[in-house]
């Protein structure tokens, strides 16, 4: 028998979610074998427990039932054997997130973290894995998408793959289903889409934007020695969004009709956003799934691992990944302005910008910005969104002050060749000791007011040099966005300093803003809102009716907080400039130059 661990994956039971995975370990420990399911998966910093979802677990040598001890909360320990053994568990999968696993009558959908245990111990050792075929008529036509060599297996085939360890094993996540597949090229490098989901999807055009996207990544750092493919996984159902990277392959979440169909010119508002979507994920590629921060060389997937860096890779590859849209040529100059209007809108309604800083934001990653409650907009800053500013900032201030020389692009290559394929992980202080190193810069202010304060980043005149105006005005309504202006007589004089949100067709107070007129009336998250000055309140009816209001005016709010109702006394309030727009400068001088530089234009 081979060394190798050798694992298999069967859909047993499509109707109930389960899925039966078995491991066989030629040569186990010989105080007994243990077997350990990860707490969390790379990408998403948050501990999720994966262990929870084994609904049994048994194990064998050689058909023999073998006694088997948990340990802890997520690992299990084999009686003494000198036999190989045999570890079975039963797993319950319906998890449709990216960060999950899912099994029906439709399809199959596995991560890794949450299927395969680790042998622990040898987590070293190459990793066999038989992806088998549910027997279901309706799986008839199932293929198998996946950027797992193939040891055996036909393309988009069940059977054979293989995977050099434990840690690139749970890297390949698994689409199993009736699937739509596009397939290109970048460079000598194979690239595959292959999408879940009732769509009509113009896979030409797709497949030509992609290309398009991910060349135009590759020119920036190069492209790494082990990429030999590359697997975009997509789930297109009517709503949904989200993305997790992977090292050859990303995992995406987009609604059916934000892709384009045959016939369609041009790039509609949701199409660039999951434009924007594959884009991040793709320079995850370098940034964060090869060069990583240190407390992530090696990944412990036990327990929380933090670090003050989240900023560096989420909000990094957050500010390139809309900016690769503007210079691959993909989308306009304008387009991506009023995109970074609508990101710089995002963290200037977030109050929590005053109180927390991204390094904290990072390193309290697992207990705040992924379990966030609906004091969230007052307490954190996300890491992605300001960091992307940050990053912002960075790059408009190395262009300037180096009269163009260095730019962020520079950064970014010096740490790859740093850390990109040596194996070391990044230092706390790494980026900015290169950024300083590169540009022969003192950043040492710079960094401790953007990444370790609270104080607002200097974007106005940093994107003046660059032939851009930064511009604010209040909100027009709930569903505003930023990045457009709007007639000044169209917006309302006041505001409620709240979010509204429909619940069981109620309206419900989902968030308040600290100083806000509804938290100064005492209103609390949860409440239901009946009435407003005697007339009953509704969703989406509130921006017509705050529009009556003027600084100064009372009215009277009549809630729900539970089972007892409730008058409130409010007092509106100004509305705050929190909305941004950027608008070019139409004068031709070096500000301009410097802009279609730094877009390029």
């Amino acid at each position: 028998m081979s060394d190798a661990h050798r694992y298999s994956i069967e859909p047993t039971d499509p109707t109930a979610h389960l899925y039966e995975v078995r491991v066989t370990v030629a040569i186990p420990n010989e105080a007994g074998q243990i077997f350990a399911m990860p707490a969390w998966i790379p990408g998403s910093y948050m501990i999720r427990d994966y262990a929870r979802h084994v609904v049994a677990i048994r194990a064998e040598a050689d058909g023999v039932g073998l006694l088997v001890r948990k340990l802890d909360k997520s690992r299990w320990q084999t009686e003494p054997t000198e036999r190989a053994v045999t570890l079975v568990l039963e797993i319950y999968a319906h998890d449709e997130s990216v960060r999950g696993a899912h099994l029906d009558m439709t399809h199959a959908y596995f991560n890794g973290p949450c299927v395969f245990p680790a042998v622990v111990g040898q987590e070293d050792g190459e990793c066999e894995v038989e992806i088998i075929a549910p027997d279901l008529a309706c799986a008839r036509k199932w293929r198998v998408a996946t950027s797992m060599q193939r040891a055996g297996a036909e393309s988009y085939g069940f059977g054979d793959y293989v995977a050099g360890n434990y840690a690139e094993l749970i890297d390949h996540p698994v689409e199993i289903g009736n699937l739509s597949i596009g397939e290109f090229q970048v460079g000598e490098i194979p690239h595959v889409i292959a999408i879940r989901g009732n769509t009509k999807v113009d896979m030409a055009r797709l497949c030509h934007d992609l290309q398009t996207l991910c060349a135009f990544h590759m020119t920036m750092l190069g492209s790494p020695s082990d990429l030999d493919r590359y697997v975009f996984l997509l789930h297109a159902p009517g709503s949904g969004y989200g993305g997790l990277e992977h090292r050859w392959s990303s995992s995406l979440v987009a609604d059916r009709d934000s892709l384009p169909i045959r016939g369609d010119e041009g790039i509609s508002p949701e199409y660039r956003t999951f434009l924007g979507l594959v884009s991040h994920e793709y320079f995850h590629l370098w940034n964060v799934k090869r060069m990583k921060p240190a407390a992530f060389t090696p990944y412990d997937l036990s327990q929380e691992s933090h670090t003050e860096l989240l900023w560096v890779f989420e909000g990094i590859t957050s500010y390139y990944d809309d900016l690769a849209l503007v210079r691959s040529g993909l989308i306009t100059a304008s387009d991506y302005l009023e995109m970074l209007g609508q990101t710089i809108t995002r963290v200037l309604r977030g109050q929590g910008r005053r109180r927390q800083s991204v390094a904290e934001s990072s390193f309290d990653a697992w207990t705040k910005f992924y379990k966030q409650d609906a004091n969230a907009g007052n307490a954190i800053v996300s890491y992605y969104a300001k960091g992307s500013l940050i990053a912002l900032a960075l790059d408009l201030k190395l262009r300037t002050e180096t009269k163009g020389r260095v730019s962020l692009d520079d950064v970014m290559r010096a740490c790859w060749a740093k850390w990109g394929e040596t194996g070391e992980g990044m230092s706390e202080r790494g980026l900015e000791e290169v950024s300083a190193d590169v540009s022969g810069l003192d950043l040492g202010d710079f960094f401790d007011a953007a990444v370790r304060g609270t104080g607002e980043l200097a974007l106005e005149p940093l994107l003046h040099e660059h032939g851009v105006d930064y511009r604010l005005r209040k909100a027009k309504g709930r569903k505003d966005k930023g990045g457009d202006e709007v007639d000044a007589a169209k917006l309302p004089a006041v505001w409620l300093g709240a979010k509204l949100v429909v619940r069981g067709g109620k309206p419900i107070f989902a968030s308040l803003s600290n100083g806000g007129p509804a938290e100064r009336a005492g209103v609390s998250p949860g409440d239901e809102l009946v009435a407003v000055d005697g007339v009953r309140a509704n969703v989406s009816g509130s921006d017509t009716r705050i529009r009556r209001y003027r600084p100064g005016d009372k009215s009277e709010l009549t809630v729900f907080r539970g089972d007892d109702l409730l008058a409130l006394k409010l007092q509106w309030t100004e509305a705050p400039a929190d909305t941004c727009y950027l608008r070019m400068s139409e004068e031709e001088n070096e500000r301009q130059a410097r802009r279609d530089i730094w877009l390029g234009s």
